[in-house]
This record gives C-alpha cells, sequence and structure tokens, in this order.
C-alpha cells in the first residue's frame, strides 16, 4: 500500500477518518467514525462479555488504532483485565496517523498518551499499555496469521468491505476465526452482508439482529 494514497476526512461527529483512494474505501463510516466504533465494538461487542473479568481480544484491521483505544479506555474505567492482538496487514506511517484528531475529539485527558504509546510501540512485541491491558500489535495478513485454537473471547472482525476486500471475507477466513473463538466467543462487525451472515450460518454460528450505527440499519453479532 502507498501511503500517498491515503488522505485524511472528517465524519459526520466530528471525527477523522482514513480514505484509501486505490480501493476507494474508508476505514470508518463516513456518518462518525467514533460513532460507529462505540458502538458496533464497545456497545454491541466489549459490554456483551462484561460477564468476564479477563477478555481476550483479537481484532482484525488495527488501522488507525480507535478500536483499540476505546477498548483501552473503557477497561481502565470498569476494572478489566484485557489481553488485545491488533492484527494489521498494511501499518500507518506516523506522519498520517498524527493527522488523525481522537485527543481532540474524545473528552478524556488519558487519550493523547495513550495513542502515542500504542503507534510507538515496536510490532509483533506485548507490551503492557496499562498494569491491566496487555497489547500486542502484529504485523500480519489475516491469510497467512496463525490463530490459536479456542483462544479469544472477542473478535472484533473491522477489515475493509467485501466491495473493497473480497477476500477478507470468504470462508476460509471466517473459519479461521470460528476456531478462535472460545465457546460463547463473539464476532462483531459493522457488516450485514447476506452472503457473509450466511456463511456464518454455515459455520455454527448463532447470529443476533442487532441495529447499526448511524447510517447503517444493521450490524452482525456472531456467537459461537
Amino acid at each position: 500500500m502507498n501511503q500517498n494514497d491515503i488522505e485524511v476526512r472528517i465524519t459526520a461527529d466530528g471525527s477523522t477518518t482514513l480514505y484509501r483512494k486505490d480501493i476507494e474505501e474508508t476505514y470508518h463510516s463516513h456518518n462518525g467514525a467514533l460513532q460507529e466504533a462505540r458502538h458496533v465494538f464497545i456497545q454491541e461487542g466489549l459490554c456483551k462479555k462484561l460477564d468476564l473479568t479477563e477478555i481476550k481480544i483479537l481484532e482484525v484491521g488495527l488501522g488507525t488504532g480507535l478500536n483499540a483505544l476505546l477498548t483501552y479506555l473503557f477497561t481502565l474505567d470498569n476494572g478489566l483485565t484485557i489481553e488485545y492482538h491488533g492484527l494489521e496487514a498494511f501499518p500507518l506511517d506516523t506522519e498520517i496517523l498524527n493527522q488523525v484528531n481522537y485527543n481532540q475529539i474524545i473528552p478524556d485527558s488519558r487519550t493523547t498518551e495513550a495513542f502515542k504509546l500504542l503507534h510507538s510501540h515496536a510490532w509483533n512485541e506485548k507490551f503492557q499499555w496499562a498494569p491491566n491491558f496487555e497489547m500486542l500489535k502484529i504485523h500480519n495478513a489475516l491469510q497467512t496469521f496463525e490463530c490459536k485454537k479456542e483462544c479469544y473471547d472477542l473478535i472484533y472482525f473491522d477489515a475493509f468491505g467485501p466491495r473493497a476486500q473480497e477476500e477478507m471475507w470468504d470462508f476460509s477466513n471466517l473459519e479461521k476465526l470460528h476456531q478462535g473463538l472460545k465457546p460463547k466467543g463473539i464476532l462483531v462487525t459493522y457488516c450485514a452482508k447476506g452472503s457473509f451472515k450466511r456463511n456464518l450460518k454455515a459455520l455454527g454460528f448463532e447470529l443476533e439482529n442487532v441495529p447499526g450505527p448511524p447510517g447503517k440499519r444493521e450490524m452482525t453479532r456472531a456467537i459461537k
């Protein structure tokens, strides 16, 4: 990926996203990057696993780190212990990351330092983002990622949409994620495409009807 093909855009809630010209796709919804991340991954994902005090999360598509950042802030305020693996095939340059405005749009004084630490730490090396939050950024593609069986409680599936990256949504990748979830584990994503949901059902997932974030009628929450 050529970093020159990326431009910063402001979404409807005032938060920034990135637009990849080569695949004509944004990293987040133009209706609100922050709103979408909070709704799909925190409210309809993480908050559904609060019966656990220790939660292991895999994010497919770390991108700007917005989902990880929101998870981190939520964890600090709710007494959880998190192990978070963020999978990313195309890490972003610091120059681009410095242009996102999460420190301005998220009303939390911890945001700036947390975001800096997340992106300054080396790839493929675990670090303690907080005493109760272990982070690992994995520089790899889903297709070649070795996902351990029954490893994760929760998966944030935040790949680019099927139109732009059809290969990310194929059956073999979804099967890998299904195997990687513990029993009763949850996969959440903004996507609600029919063929995608049929593949999830074929793998044995139980699907729940969940309203989508602003601008989207529905999203997907799948339980193993």
